[in-house]
């Protein structure tokens, strides 16, 4: 498979990196290196082998949700705020 200059070229604007000529030549060297390399693949019987759509073992750890009491209350946190109102931490506009 061949790389054209204009989709490197396009594959720059997406990734928002300018190359010059030199770049361009040396990037698609190495793309077609790379899709060389990984078309290897293409000649490997893979004829009755199951996907792999994870390495290991994972599940699920599921526990109950338990409400517990926090060692602080309300007015012991608000304390510590620099400025509050109406019960709550006033903190300055995020734009």
């Amino acid at each position: 498979m061949s790389i054209t200059k204009a989709e490197i070229i396009h594959l720059g604007k997406l990734s928002n990196i300018s190359l010059n000529d030199q770049q361009l030549t040396n990037l698609n060297q190495d793309l077609e290196n790379i899709i060389s390399y990984i078309s290897q693949l293409d000649e490997l019987n893979t004829e009755g082998v199951e996907p792999t759509y994870q390495c290991f073992d994972m599940a699920n750890v599921w526990r109950e949700d338990e409400i517990t009491e926090f060692e602080a209350n309300r007015e012991d946190l608000l304390a510590l705020s620099a400025d509050t109102a109406n019960h709550q931490i006033k903190v300055p506009k995020v734009l």
